[in-house]
């Protein structure tokens, strides 16, 4: 073949092959830039749904006539309704189907498993309609939470009910066996004494539940002025100070000068009263109760430490719930209500602080306060010997 020839046909050859080259690369390129339309356009969502129910704060679910979802809220995931592009759940699956035969909507509370592994629980509120021709909504609001208030609201009145028979009964009783004893003056005298020690117990019960209420109602505290805590330990301690010497306690307190915290004095002189009074109730006679206050960072803290027998560790997470008891048969003996822990818990946390307990069987046990402290800017001067730190007195530090 003549050369010329030749190298005419290979350059024709390669400009064939060069151009079909630089086709497939543009191609190829259209092709990973391109993104594939969003579901709802695929499955022909009418004009403006999308929109609606980006806007929606319930959890909305679309699906198909398949049942496939095909428009869904992120939620949705989050709270393992939907799982690669299904319902994840029977009861849901179920309401779409009856919907879809008869055009009804439907609501229903549902009480789901939550996660794959179906441990937790939660409580969605589904209403479930029609669509369009060919699709089913779904909306979906977490009761989880409205639940659990409702519970604990049933569990409360329960409680209170239960907790006030048993001192009105008491007082009923006794009333009762003063007239059969009219005729026998120890005997009128025994059981009034009985009488004035169920109704004190009762008069307690009542002022702690209405404490507790209104300190469950009211989040936030309302004017809070500077507390120093030096002052609310010392009116706590002079509240107990006359049950310790009955029981044989002795009461040690430490304080840090100039520590305040901005609050409600009377609130917080009640959460510390209550800590030492467990204390002193909880303490066998011929042992000290410490009550100590000292500066960590930002925080102040409050310790109240006995030298009791303890709380077992599986009872340490309970202790702050309301009624909740340890040693109920020592609890009726000290006339304790089951209220004082949730009080100290109710009033740290309104105040933005936390109550913590360490505790070991047959050593004893520490509660600690920790309130944000009162930190006030002060003005530099030349001379700062009235600004010198108060260190905690060694008995603080023991404590």
């Amino acid at each position: 073949m003549d050369p010329a020839l030749a190298a005419t046909i290979g350059g024709g050859v390669g400009l064939v092959l060069g151009a079909l080259a630089v086709a497939a690369t543009r191609m190829s390129e259209r092709a990973r830039t391109e993104q594939p339309p969003p579901l709802a356009d695929l499955a022909a969502l009418p004009r403006g749904v999308v929109d609606v129910l980006g806007v929606l704060r319930s959890i909305a679910i679309v699906l198909d006539a398949s049942d496939a979802v095909v428009n869904t809220s992120s939620s949705a995931v989050a709270y393992g309704l939907v799982r690669h592009g299904d319902l994840v759940h029977n009861e849901l699956r179920k309401m779409v189907r009856q919907v879809r035969r008869d055009g009804d909507i439907r609501e229903a509370e549902l009480e789901l498993p939550k996660g794959p592994t179906g441990l937790g629980r939660i409580i969605m509120r589904a209403r479930v309609a029609p669509l369009g021709s060919a699709h089913v909504l779904v909306l979906a609001e977490d009761h989880t939470q409205a639940r659990r208030v409702e519970e604990i609201r049933r569990d409360f009145v329960a409680n209170v009910s239960h907790e006030l028979k048993t001192p009105v009964g008491g007082i009923s009783l006794l009333s009762e066996a003063i007239i059969d004893a009219r005729d026998d003056p120890e005997a009128v005298a025994r059981f009034g004494e009985r009488i004035r020690v169920e109704s004190d117990r009762l008069g307690r019960l009542v002022k702690e539940i209405v404490d507790l209420s209104r300190l469950q109602v009211q989040d936030t505290l309302h004017e809070p002025e500077p507390v120093d805590l030096g002052s609310v330990i010392g009116e706590a301690v002079d509240r107990v100070r006359v049950t310790a010497e009955s029981h044989g306690v002795v009461i040690e307190a430490a304080t840090e000068p100039g520590l305040t915290v901005f609050g409600d004095r009377e609130l917080l002189t009640t959460a510390v009263a209550n800590l030492v009074s467990n204390a002193v109730n909880y303490s066998d006679s011929d042992t000290k109760v410490a009550v100590a206050s000292r500066r960590a960072g930002e925080f102040a803290e409050i310790t109240v430490t006995d030298q009791g027998h303890g709380i077992p560790a599986g009872e340490q997470q309970r202790i702050f719930e309301r009624f909740y008891r340890v040693d109920a048969a020592r609890s009726r003996a000290t006339g304790g209500t089951g209220l004082g822990l949730a009080i100290v818990k109710h009033i740290c946390t309104n105040h933005g602080g936390e109550v913590t307990v360490w505790s070991d069987e047959g050593h004893g046990s520490t509660f600690t306060m920790r309130l944000p402290r009162a930190i006030q800017k002060t003005v530099p001067a030349p001379t700062r010997s009235h600004d010198t730190f108060h260190p905690m007195s060694q008995g603080a530090q023991s404590a």
